[in-house]
């Protein structure tokens, strides 16, 4: 076998997985708003049993709601109540020879108090956390010690429901890890202190589920392997707080790193590499006899099987990965990689989650939805679709369609698919999307899809094909300021600039708008040597762009020396440069500019003549994408699936 390491069976406590694939605890937002496993959250971990995952472990499980609330819709064990759907829950993986953990939680200063009914916070002292900004209270000593019970009470119901083991989560700057923490725990009380002490918390929880769980129910301990904060848990304190775990008795470790005011280090931007802090699991491995469980931005089973040879860990977690496909381990063992929807790191997921929706993946619509969208209708009989566009949109519809067996043609007018995406893998660290598109490739060539390269189809050749439908996925329509001629040398959009992969050197260039396109284009500029300004009307730079993502690619800006101006106009380009004006005082200036580039996003092509053409002379017309209205990644896959899904 190619991932012998992969396949292995492995044993936390008393308890066999038949592999070494973890799913480890992400938010969805699935569950009931009274806590219970929906149906919904059931199938969703349901299909990563299904798919191949040894053990998955839950979201985030609510244990307290007066001060314990982690986001609306969360997975709760605090009541009776909750038994009976967890049961089905536990059933539902277990069918599949798969075990499942129940993670119990509480966000302590982590928290908001619009979420717990505009109650203060509150966490073991009253140190705000920067990125939420509330002043927590510090919870009393009798408060501790309830909230001792109420994680007990939780592991008691996972194990009544029939759920194999439990994770206290103490990583990510949560309230277990807040107690541990020297700096969010100042307390003078039992709890606070000396190792002992901010011990004693995680301690007193362990030892309750052993006295009323038994011996022989698995606990794991997420733990930080660095916090990445000064003042914070650091790689050696994470050793001392592993063994120490060790020493009272728990069955496994896992190892994450970083707390709110380190978010990329959770949840990976896609600048991060696989496995870059490796490291943390490794140390820790090596000063503890006990599984080891370590999530290090894995996408790939190359990489997994890598890190478990060289003994980096135990048990590999793979969260994302599983989200983008959930037959991750299926297609691993089976050594069918090509087939793997790659993660493209581009937050999408909790982004979702952090805007107050369910969980999504832009490259996986059917997340969250996976009792919507169960089979396909396979009716498509042979009956001829044309799909114009051979971006991520055009390409999932070819795909679904192709597998409910209509004869699918694919026009691209590039020499290449991919379209947008293919564009936006040209900046730094953005290879990753090339991955994509090569997994969307192979998918329709498999399927049996004819691709037409380099070919913009006429309404005659369309009409030649005598397609039951045509589905447009062309891209939107660069927009540009008003009375700006856009010559595509002096000014230029940025799709086409990176398209063309401009070699520029040296240059003084300015690149208008602020959004993913623009801060990418920036840099991809910059790397090249040129003096770079960016321009957004706004007061805000990157007003639309997800804050974690936003500080990754500006730390990265900062270091290139790009110019950044917040609350500026571009209002046009004269001999000297480009003309811009400051939107609080109206007060304009020049900007010394060889090109300027404009990233202003895109608008839909509803009016476009082509498309209106198609209206006239074919029944069923479907626009995909950008070509909808301007949107992300996600929109693009999401419409073209759900398109080609409901095809009558």
């Amino acid at each position: 076998m190619k991932y012998e390491n992969l396949f292995q069976r492995g044993k936390i406590g008393n308890l066999t997985l038949k592999n070494r694939i973890v799913m480890p605890a992400m938010g969805t937002s699935l569950a009931t708003s009274t806590g219970e496993a929906s149906d919904e959250i059931i199938k969703y971990y349901e299909e990563r049993a299904k798919g191949g995952c040894g053990l998955i472990i839950t979201e985030i499980t609510r244990i307290d709601n007066e001060t314990g609330v982690g986001m609306p819709n969360q997975l709760s064990a605090m009541e009776g109540k909750h038994v009976p759907k967890l049961e089905r829950l536990a059933r539902a993986v277990h069918k599949h020879d798969s075990k499942i953990f129940l993670q119990l939680h509480h966000p302590g200063r982590q928290n908001r108090s619009d979420l717990i009914e505009g109650r203060q916070i509150a966490a073991p002292s009253p140190i705000p956390c920067k990125t939420i900004g509330e002043i927590p209270r510090e919870m009393t000593t009798e408060e501790v010690e309830g909230l001792v019970k109420k994680f007990i009470v939780g592991a008691k119901i996972a194990q009544t429901a029939g759920i194999d083991g439990v994770e206290l989560h103490g990583a990510h700057g949560y309230l277990i890890g807040q107690f541990m923490s020297p700096l969010t725990n100042k307390r003078n009380d039992k709890y606070g202190g000396s190792f002992m002490n901010r011990m004693r918390f995680v301690t007193e929880i362990i030892m309750g589920i052993r006295y009323i769980c038994g011996p022989n129910f698995p606990i794991s301990v997420r733990i930080d392997g660095d916090e990445f904060v000064e003042g914070g848990i650091t790689l050696e304190e994470a050793i001392k707080i592993a063994r120490y775990l060790e020493s009272i008795g728990i069955d496994a470790l896992n190892v994450s790193s970083g707390t709110y005011e380190s978010a990329a280090t959770i949840i990976e931007p896609i600048s991060y590499p696989e496995g870059w802090k490796k490291h943390l699991s490794k140390s820790i491995k090596e000063h503890v006899k006990i599984p080891v469980i370590a999530c290090n931005a894995i996408k790939t089973p190359e990489i997994a099987e890598k890190l478990l040879k060289e003994k980096d860990c135990d048990f590999v977690a793979l969260g994302r990965a599983q989200l983008a496909d959930p037959n991750w381990g299926n297609k691993a063992r089976e050594e069918r990689e090509k087939e793997i929807r790659p993660c493209i790191a581009c937050l999408n997921c909790i982004e979702a989650i952090k805007n107050g929706t369910s969980i999504k993946c832009a490259v996986n619509p059917k997340l969250g939805y996976e009792l919507e969208y169960k089979d396909y209708d396979l009716d498509g009989q042979g009956r001829t679709v044309a799909v114009i566009g051979g971006g991520p949109a055009g390409m999932e519809a070819s795909k679904i369609l192709a597998i409910r067996g209509f004869k699918v043609t694919l026009f691209e007018k590039r020499d290449k698919l991919g379209g947008n995406v293919y564009v936006g893998s040209i900046p730094p660290h953005k290879e990753r999307l090339r991955n994509l598109i090569s997994n969307m490739e192979y998918e329709i060539r498999k399927l049996g899809v004819d691709i037409k390269l380099n070919t913009a189809p006429t309404i005659e050749e369309l009409k030649e094909l005598n397609p039951y439908a045509i589905f447009v996925a062309i891209g939107g329509k660069n927009i540009a300021p008003p009375n700006v001629e856009v010559d595509g040398s002096k000014i230029l959009y940025a799709t086409d600039l990176l398209e063309r992969e401009m070699d520029l050197k040296d240059k003084n260039i300015v690149v208008i708008g602020s959004g993913m396109t623009g801060l990418e284009t920036a840099e991809y500029l910059a790397s090249k040597g040129n003096n770079v300004t960016v321009v957004e009307m706004l007061k805000q730079i990157g007003p639309d762009v997800y804050d974690v993502v936003l500080y990754d690619i500006i730390t990265r800006l900062k270091k290139l020396n790009v110019n950044l101006m917040p609350s500026s106009k571009f209002v046009g380009y004269g001999e000297n440069g480009a003309i811009i004006q400051n939107t609080y005082n109206n007060k304009k200036s020049v900007i010394k500019a060889d090109h300027i580039v404009l990233a202003l996003g895109v608008k839909g092509l509803e009016e476009d003549p082509f498309v209106q053409e198609l209206y006239k002379n074919f029944n069923i017309v479907r626009l995909l994408g950008d070509t909808r209205g301007a949107g992300k990644i996600y929109d693009a896959v999401k419409t073209g699936f759900d398109m080609a899904y409901v095809l009558k």
